[in-house]
């Protein structure tokens, strides 16, 4: 086990070409080392006042801390939404080649 400064970035999206699309140009950047998109996924939420359900494509990419920034910005440049979730956890603790093939890929 190795623990560093790695993160996993979630987003979700209205469908799946967006997500494959926001997953491929994240990639083609270096920004991220992986993403692996699940859905449909039902979402329920507020927004603007009211209980809102639609169906979408969750993005969970892996990436290092410092490139978060950056990951933010690409995904807000390409996703449809007004305020969209996009939200990074820290990678407590992983397998070391893991860890480390991310740093290499990013």
């Amino acid at each position: 086990m190795e623990t560093g400064s790695h993160i996993q970035i979630t987003t979700a999206i209205d469908t799946r070409e967006r997500a494959e699309a926001v997953a491929r140009a994240l990639l083609e950047q270096r920004l991220v080392a992986c993403a692996q998109i699940c859905g449909p996924i039902a979402s329920t939420y507020w927004w603007k006042g009211k209980i809102e359900c639609a169906d979408e494509w969750m993005i969970v990419m892996k990436t290092r801390e410092a490139l978060y920034e950056k990951a933010e910005q690409a995904i807000r440049a390409l996703h449809p939404y007004e305020t969209p979730e996009i939200i990074a956890v820290p990678i407590k603790a992983g397998l070391a080649e893991y860890l480390r093939w991310i740093e290499g890929e990013t």
